[in-house]
């Protein structure tokens, strides 16, 4: 599991798919379950209209009608592909790719060939989150993907995309929800969802969910547990103020899961997907305790403005421990610093940092309205949000204990001693922004968007050495323009800043500790779009440019290593995406072309190369079909391609593309007014073997293999 640095201080033309579900278009265009009657608006979805998406900062709009792209999942759609984890939607979207994702850790995505940051480009119900910790969805009614530049809804934060969790909410009618969930070969899930409204006028609201799972994944030595409680409550105090306050709180505890590496200067095979390398005798879990509360208060003022004040707390509990495979000594002396010895032995050590703990808190207060000036129309959000985050640590344990083997087989004592300090952080943000769309005619219009973030940092060791601390202001302007040339046919034109701030690490073997980088990357983005009663459809053109910031020197002993900035890694790419309905039919898929290098390299052997584990092409085609001779059945069945990734920045070594074809079934009855649903799924349906992904984290090689062929069952029982 490459968490050094926070532990230090820190698959061929053919692929498979993902899940379908009959009912929805595919995730971007899809029509999702309309919004819980509790908000103030409600937005009335057709069959032809694509549902909006707050992550895009531009309210009810509907995205055909925005200048971006984004993908909304909805709660049905997770449940029908089997949906346990954030990173299993990169099954599904093209634009969406791993990077980094083991069993039993926290989740990663790379968006549009860039790795999202999970302490700044994660949100909840529209409010900052830290994504270190594991997340679970039975509580969510959707999760949406901004894609591209997030400066205009973000204050610092990775260029590629955002992700934003939205919370269910209580619902008008009545819902009484029991359903039971088996993986192969172990895992069982039961989950309960119950939402009522009551009092006068049915002005009271709840929602509650509960959740609880014995976990036994496809990987061996890696069963665990998990649990949620989560309850939101609502309270319309008038037709024009909506009180509404949810609190979750989760537990998870689960060994993770090691990455293979290279032997020597050669790509292994893939290896056993049920094989885990951490599988020694005093191998712990990784814990995972989290709890999340929000309160949100909408007032409407008049016909077309009102004012919303949303709060949010976080507090995350972890203890991350694992036996840690890195870099290798030969018998013959060789040293492998980024990668496993020729004969499949590596170095383990004894990772453990126990005890971590991150708080995030943040209001948010915003006024939102429409006015006319002359024959102009303006859709106004004007708001600031205030942030603060402090995330304290223990002192840790990285130590050296002996060697281990790619088959699992050699035992080494444990070594539990606190050897290494951590480092400690604090940050305030206060963050003032102003949205406007611009109906200039009918048919054309501007979409303006500008963000002013003021920053404060500070860090130092866990025994109170090193300190640093710097502030910052910055400003993120976004700007668009579209034109509806057509009915439900859209062009537009996009460009937006997004700013990263970062400090060189207090370790001593840096020789600039404390300097600050602020990078600022850019995104030019085309698109159409284009809507009919039965087919819908997304061709967009992006570009997006992010400087680079890298270490140079040995880094192996104090004073050897330099950061500094060091070109620039660049993205260019074409996706397209289109869902079409027919009788019983649904067809719907996308592809993604992307040319992403590094340029302005001082290092010759990176400049002009590809990323690691950035696929250049992928593709997710998806088919539905309701079976006429017994209704309610639906079947399944996806295909999907991913290029071959780089496995080293020179790009000497690759893993590559792989195929994966799924496949699945619902079926729904109703009787004396219960609805029974049945869903099951094949996962790989042919057995696939393949690396899934290479991830070079911390400067080091890490191969991860696609999950075998896996089998999933689940009854839900709707009163």
């Amino acid at each position: 599991m490459a968490r050094l640095t926070t532990r230090l201080h820190r698959f061929s033309p053919l692929a498979a798919a993902a899940w379908l579900a009959a009912a929805p278009a595919w995730a971007q265009t899809a029509p999702t379950a309309p919004p819980p009657a509790s908000q103030l608006d409600p937005v009335t979805v057709t069959a032809r209209s694509s549902p909006p998406a707050s992550v895009g900062g531009w309210g009810d709009t509907p995205l055909a009608k925005t200048p971006l792209q984004a993908s909304v999942f909805s709660s049905e759609q997770l449940k029908d592909g089997g949906v346990q984890r954030l990173s299993d939607l990169t099954r599904i979207d093209p634009a969406v790719s791993d990077a980094y994702n083991a069993e039993g850790y926290w989740d990663f995505l790379t968006v549009r060939g860039y790795v999202l940051d999970n302490r700044f480009n994660f949100l909840r119900d529209g409010l900052p989150i830290n994504a270190e910790t594991s997340i679970p969805l039975d509580n969510k009614a959707r999760i949406e993907i901004l894609k591209g530049s997030s400066g205009m809804q973000a204050g610092t934060s990775a260029p590629g995309g955002l992700v934003n969790y939205v919370v269910k909410r209580p619902l008008d009618a009545p819902l009484r929800s029991v359903s039971f969930e088996w993986g192969q070969p172990g895992t069982v899930t039961g989950a309960l969802d119950l939402s009522q409204r009551f009092g006068s006028d049915q002005a009271f609201g709840v929602r509650l969910n509960v959740a609880a799972a014995h976990l036994a994944p496809m990987v061996r030595n890696s069963e665990g547990k998990r649990n949620l409680f989560a309850l939101a409550a609502d309270w319309r105090l008038s037709p024009e103020t909506l009180l509404e306050a949810e609190i979750e709180t989760s537990h998870r505890s689960q060994p993770s899961q090691p990455g293979f590496s290279m032997l020597g200067n050669s790509v292994p095979p893939p290896g056993d997907p049920r094989l885990s390398l951490n599988n020694q005798p005093w191998t712990l879990p990784v814990v995972f305790d989290a709890t999340t509360a929000s309160l949100r208060w909408q007032q409407k003022l008049g016909a077309d403005w009102k004012f919303i004040t949303h709060a949010t707390t976080q507090q995350l509990r972890t203890d991350d421990r694992l036996a840690f495979p890195f870099g290798c000594t030969d018998t013959d002396g060789t040293y492998y610093a980024n990668r496993f010895c020729p004969n499949g032995t590596y170095d383990l050590y004894d990772y453990r940092s126990e005890n971590e703990r991150r708080r995030s808190d943040a209001i948010d207060l915003s006024l939102q309205g429409k006015l006319q000036t002359g024959a102009i129309g303006h859709t106004l959000t004007a708001g600031a949000l205030q942030s603060r985050v402090r995330n304290r640590f223990q002192g840790q344990a990285y130590n050296f204990v002996g060697t281990g083997n790619v088959d699992g087989t050699l035992v080494t004592p444990s070594d539990p001693t606190l050897s290494n300090t951590n480092t400690n952080r604090d940050e305030r943000s206060t963050e003032l922004y102003l949205r406007d769309a611009v109906a200039i005619t009918e048919r054309l219009s501007a979409w303006l968007g500008l963000r002013h973030t003021r920053l404060q940092r500070e860090s130092a060791q866990t025994d109170g050495s090193q300190p640093t601390a710097y502030a910052q202001r910055f400003t993120t302007p976004s700007v668009a323009l579209s034109y509806a040339f057509a009915r439900e046919q859209l062009v537009y034109a996009s460009w937006g800043r997004g700013v990263e701030s970062n400090v060189v690490s207090n370790q001593p073997r840096y020789t600039n500790p404390g300097e600050v980088f602020t990078t600022k990357s850019r995104q030019a983005e085309l698109g159409l779009k284009g809507a009919s009663d039965a087919f819908e459809w997304n061709l967009t053109w992006f570009d997006i440019e992010r400087p680079r910031t890298q270490d140079f020197g040995s880094c192996d002993a104090d004073a050897t290593c330099t950061a500094r900035l060091d070109g620039t890694q660049h993205n260019r790419g074409v996706e397209a995406t289109a869902a079409w309905r027919q009788g019983p039919w649904l067809l719907r898929g996308g592809a993604q072309w992307l040319k992403a290098r590094v340029q302005g390299s001082q290092d010759a052997a990176v400049d002009g190369k590809q990323p690691t584990n950035v696929p250049a092409r992928t593709l997710k085609l998806q088919a539905a079909y309701d079976v006429a001779a017994l209704a309610g059945l639906n079947l399944q069945a996806g295909l999907s391609y991913e290029s071959r990734r780089m496995v080293l920045p020179d790009n000497s070594a690759t893993i590559p593309g792989y195929a994966r074809v799924d496949a699945g079934l619902r079926y729904a009855t109703r009787r004396a007014g219960t609805t029974t649903t049945l869903r099951a799924g094949i996962d790989n349906l042919f057995d696939k073997h393949a690396w899934r992904e290479s991830p070079y984290e911390f400067s080091h090689v890490y191969l991860y293999p696609l999950a075998p062929r896996t089998l999933r069952l689940s009854v839900q029982v709707d009163l």
